[in-house]
């Protein structure tokens, strides 16, 4: 069920938030990285991953809905204590039903960075936003200084970030511990912190690495790392609502005929 989004809602949400489109960017020779009207790597636009990271962040094999692909993680292996690599394969093993995705429940911080959507980011002098195809979930990074909230926990994360030069860092903490980084069952406890780090490497590509920290589940930090790739074919999201598409399947509710596409009719 793929709907248009309404840019004149966009944009009424973005202004509301303080997150209306920064001031005419700098121009750019033909692929050098863009710059905003502070001089800062312009992040606008639609981005995607195009790895299997979301199936599995370690190296794995091709199983019936899940084709084969090669670990995003630095060294190949995450560093799970005994227990918990124990409590992983249980999860995989249960997968089906297990995987909060497969609830229509939010993905969380990283994954949603990875999964096969595409998001597109707005950028503004002290916040960036990252709105997403899947279920129109997004994220708020604060950069003007701000302190992660006290005691409250988001399936989201508390996303806080700063400029390191020309990275954009995120400090992501008070996460619940009700997601999965992939439909491997790798997971966190309560207790995950990440440092998310964007770095434009051209016009059309960024760098994306993570740098995960959880001492209730794994014996050291570690980290993964994947490129995320400009999508200049799409001017701007579709829409794709879980629980809808689910509900549909079922037979809850018909598919309205009437869609946006034009020459279709009734």
């Amino acid at each position: 069920m793929h709907r248009r989004v309404s840019t004149l809602a966009g944009v009424v949400i973005l202004l509301a938030l303080g997150l209306a489109p920064a001031p005419t960017a700098q121009s750019a020779p033909p692929g050098a990285i863009p710059r905003d009207a502070w001089g800062r790597p312009n992040l606008h636009g639609v981005w995607q991953a195009s790895n299997e990271a979301d199936v599995g962040l370690e190296d794995h094999m091709a199983r019936a809905g899940m084709p084969a692909g090669r670990t995003v993680v630095e060294g190949g292996t995450i560093p799970y204590q005994p227990w918990a690599r124990k409590k992983q394969q249980e999860n995989f093993a249960a997968r089906a039903t297990a995987d909060p995705l497969n609830k229509c429940y939010m993905p969380g911080v990283p994954r949603i960075m990875y999964m096969d959507f595409p998001f597109q980011i707005f950028q503004s002098r002290n916040q960036v936003a990252m709105t997403f195809e899947w279920s129109q979930i997004f994220r708020l990074i604060y950069t003007n200084g701000s302190k992660h909230a006290d005691g409250i926990e988001f399936w989201m994360g508390d996303s806080r970030g700063r400029w390191d030069g020309d990275t954009l860092v995120v400090d992501v903490a008070n996460h619940n511990d009700k997601t999965w980084f992939d439909q491997s069952g790798n997971f966190h406890s309560s207790e995950l912190k990440l440092v998310e780090r964007f770095t434009m490497l051209d016009a059309d590509t960024m760098q994306y690495d993570v740098t995960v920290e959880d001492p209730k589940v794994f014996t050291a930090p570690w980290r993964m790392r994947m490129p995320l790739h400009r999508r200049k074919d799409v001017p701007r999201l579709l829409e794709y609502q879980c629980q809808a598409e689910v509900e549909e399947a079922n037979g809850a509710f018909p598919r309205d005929p009437l869609t946006w596409f034009p020459g279709l009719q009734k």
